[in-house]
Order: C-alpha cells, then structure tokens, then sequence
C-alpha cells in the first residue's frame, strides 16, 4: 500500500478546492446585486400636463391652455419602484390649492398614471406638484391657463 497523495488526488483536491472558491464567491456576488437594486430610489422620469390620456400615453401636452379647456391631465411615468406605494398629486392656481389627488404605483421597473383636474375658466399660472407620503416633492409640472 502506498502512503500519500497521488498526482490523481491532488487534483481532485485542487478541483473540490476550484468548486468550493467558485460557489462562494457566486452566491457574494449575487447579494451584492440584490443589494443594489433594493437601494435605487425610484426616480419619476416623465410628468407632462395635457388634455388627455390615450392608449396610456398623453395626448396635448402643452404649457399653455386657453381658458375654454375644461379639464387638464397630469400624466406621469416612474422607474425603479421599490415598493407599492400612493403618492398626491397636489394641484395649484397660483400659490392657492386647489384639490390634491392620491395615485397608486405598484412595485416594479416602471409605471405609468395620471389624474386630471377641473379648471373651471380660471386663468393664470397654475403647477402640479407629486409628492410622496412623507410630503417630499419629487417633481412639479407648471402651465398657463390663457
């Protein structure tokens, strides 16, 4: 019987060493991207105003409205949702409020929605601003009403 190792167990040392060194730093890896993707921030990539909303897209986005228009839509598109969450749009007639609407994005890589808002003829400067449930601003939209 012969004592020791043989050129034939070392490598099968040396392989089992390779596959053991190979899972682990796979399965690191891996932590490490779900890590990053759990820490982006969801970013809103596209708030645009306009007369309407078709096939889920927006249809006359404009920054001016003339007075006649009887409704206006806030239409907006988020990226990278970590989490289901509601979020406000807050509608303003000069620095006066005048209604908020609460609107749902789901978990996700993008998501689209929008509101609409009653003008009733008033004319001047108007913004929408999105906000989230902590009342941090994400983004506002500003238009006129002529």
């Amino acid at each position: 019987m012969q004592k020791g190792f043989t050129g034939f167990g070392i490598i099968l040392i040396l392989l089992a060493l390779f596959l053991v060194s190979s899972v682990s730093f796979g399965q690191e890896k891996a932590k490490t991207e779900g890590a990053s993707k759990e820490g982006k921030a969801m970013a809103i990539t596209r708030m645009v105003v306009g007369t309407g909303v078709d096939n889920r897209e927006p249809q006359g986005v404009a920054e001016k409205f003339p007075a006649q228009t009887e409704k206006v839509y806030c239409f907006l598109e988020a990226k990278d949702i970590p989490q289901d969450q509601e979020l406000t749009l807050k509608w303003y007639a000069g620095n006066n409020p005048m209604g908020k609407t609460a609107l749902s994005v789901k978990q996700g890589p993008k998501w689209r929605t929008w509101a609409y808002k009653n003008l009733r003829g008033i004319k001047g400067d108007w913004k929408v601003e999105i906000k989230t449930s902590e009342g941090k601003i994400l983004k506002e939209a500003q238009f006129k009403v002529e």
